[in-house]
């Protein structure tokens, strides 16, 4: 009987460990809050780039969306056509489809910077087709010609859906989702095996990896 009891209590153990490693990694969903949950008022762009009666802050941010409703595929490649056209991806495209449907091509914007300002970006053949979809060459486009923003999660009301959040290694889109401390979930693509491209995972990765915060416009 006292053998069955202990059995019990490790499969029991067991479920819970592994029910809260699911949770963390979000293959469980999170609860999701929005800004009024928290009285945040929700950031309106003054700027419309592609003139479609949409300000960019909330057309990157339902842009991304479409994007990432389409599930792109992870694989690192190299496309003649700069962005990839056979449905799949990596992070910098979250970015750049994002932003391209709200009037910003990163593949020429980016191209453009780096040609006017080589010595910022230490690149010795400049690739037009590729440059644009690597993190270190998006941080430096965005510390020029972008606002630069707290990186600072627990400043909660100054983080809002469609901005640019830059890590060490990686890069997303800020969702307009938040976590029950109000931290933003995080829109991107990081593996193959990643379940959901929209993840209550900014904590995760931690304030010390968060190297660049921005907002386009």
């Amino acid at each position: 009987m006292k053998k069955k009891i202990i059995i019990i209590i490790v499969a029991i153990t067991l479920v819970i460990v592994l029910i809260c490693g699911l949770y963390k990694i979000n293959i469980i969903p999170h609860k999701s809050y929005s800004n009024k949950d928290f009285n945040i008022t929700t950031y309106i762009s003054q700027v419309d780039k592609d003139e479609d009666w949409i300000d960019d802050q909330t057309d990157i941010l339902e842009n991304v969306k479409k994007y990432i409703a389409t599930k792109p595929k992870y694989k690192s490649a190299y496309y003649g056509t700069g962005y990839p056209d056979d449905g799949y991806g990596v992070c910098t495209d979250v970015v750049a489809f994002g932003l391209k449907d709200a009037g910003y091509d990163l593949m020429e914007l980016v191209n453009e910077d780096i040609v006017n300002n080589k010595e910022k970006y230490n690149i010795e053949k400049v690739d037009k087709n590729i440059d644009f979809r690597r993190v270190r060459n998006l941080n430096v486009y965005f510390k020029n010609n972008s606002i630069s923003l707290t990186t600072d999660l627990s400043k909660i009301e100054e983080w809002q859906g469609g901005d640019i959040v830059v890590f060490n290694e990686h890069i997303g889109i800020v969702s307009n989702k938040r976590n029950k401390k109000g931290i933003p979930f995080l829109i991107h693509h990081a593996n193959p095996f990643q379940t959901s491209y929209e993840e209550d995972i900014l904590e995760l990765y931690g304030n010390e990896n968060v190297i660049g915060h921005f907002r386009i416009s």
